[in-house]
């Protein structure tokens, strides 16, 4: 099974991008803006239209507001198996990580999927700025 890491240190306060992250049908107005183009809620389940064209079901499996931590899962024909979590960790009261994990398989899909993370990380670092040098 693939595993993809990413750890991305956002300059915004842990509260302000939790609440991005925990906005399950707000993906491309909060989160990752450019990135995804279209989110629509279907009862626990959010479809999200890529700006390639690409579509995925994304159910949502768990929102842990104490623990800053979403899971969801992805099951379609392409992949046999995917369950990513997305967590928010404070690192002060201005800035944070997003540790974001996706077990998959097959492993065949991982390096369109990690190419994929990349221009998501991208999208975030455009939703969460570093502020502006006085």
């Amino acid at each position: 099974m693939a595993s993809i890491h990413n750890d991305v240190p956002l300059p915004a306060p842990p509260r302000d991008v939790w609440d991005a992250v925990r906005d399950f049908g707000a993906l491309p107005q909060r989160l990752v803006p450019g990135f995804v183009t279209r989110c629509e809620l279907d009862g626990d389940a959010r479809v999200v239209t890529f700006a390639n064209g690409s579509v995925a079901r994304e159910v949502l499996v768990d929102r842990d507001d104490v623990r800053q931590r979403l899971v969801y899962a992805i099951n379609n024909e392409r992949l046999k198996h995917y369950s990513a979590s997305v967590q928010v960790i404070a690192e002060g009261e201005t800035k944070c990580r997003l540790i974001w994990i996706i077990d998959m398989l097959p492993n065949e899909l991982a390096t369109y999927v990690q190419e994929q993370t990349k221009a998501a990380v991208a999208a975030m670092h455009k939703a969460f700025p570093a502020p502006a040098a006085a």
